[in-house]
């Protein structure tokens, strides 16, 4: 498992000042510290297909002052092609004003030829076989491709920033990845991001309770 596979960063609106931690400086390229990202940069490394998209989001994004997830590809300075997912959130003051965006890039490239029906498959086992929390880390690893110490990253900065207790959102997720994985068809990887983004939004629905 590659150590640059999961990075977060931060988007300040105003002056449009980035943050990239080390693993997503090496996504695009780059030596930990060695570069500032600036909007001009960022979208610099998206590929031609993909350009319009990451700066239409980025525009939604500044106007609307709103969530995103997208899944995109990113040339690094050595032109390699990563396929990476960005899952985000609201950065607020203390104040609780909108001042930007931050999350995660997660760089799936080596599970991209992965096939769905295999998904699903290792997902429903995961259910049957784990503990919540681990039945959800199981199933972040096996969609994203990354280790468990980055999957519980994942669940733990969902958890932190909807301040939702850990198990709760892990016990959401798997649900509503298992809802995926047995709904009848093959659903896009974007729908997991989806459910990854927008768990905490569903607790205490059917089957969320406060755990013992």
């Amino acid at each position: 498992m590659r150590p640059e596979q999961v990075g977060w960063f931060r988007f300040y609106f105003d002056d449009e000042h980035w943050e990239w931690s080390a693993e997503v400086q090496a996504m695009h390229g780059y030596e930990p510290g060695t570069v500032s990202p600036t909007t001009e940069l960022v979208l610099s490394h998206k590929h031609p297909d993909d350009y319009q998209q990451v700066a239409t989001t980025l525009d939604d994004v500044r106007r609307q002052h709103q969530a995103f997830s997208t899944r995109h590809r990113i040339i690094d300075t050595a032109g390699r092609i990563h396929h990476v997912i960005v899952v985000a959130d609201k950065l607020q003051d203390e104040s609780g004003e909108v001042i930007g965006t931050h999350g995660f890039y997660v760089d799936v490239s080596p599970a991209e030829d992965r096939q769905q029906k295999q998904l699903s498959a290792a997902i429903a086992e995961i259910a049957e076989h784990r503990a919540i929390i681990e039945q959800a880390k199981g199933m972040l690893m096996v969609v994203y491709g990354i280790d468990s110490a980055a999957a519980f990253d994942l669940l733990r900065w969902r958890s932190q920033e909807a301040n939702v207790k850990l198990r709760l959102l892990a016990g959401r997720v798997v649900a509503d990845f298992v809802g995926l994985a047995q709904s009848g068809t093959v659903p896009p990887r974007s729908a997991y991001d989806n459910v990854l983004l927008t768990a905490d939004q569903r607790i205490g629905s059917t089957h969320d309770t406060e755990p013992r």
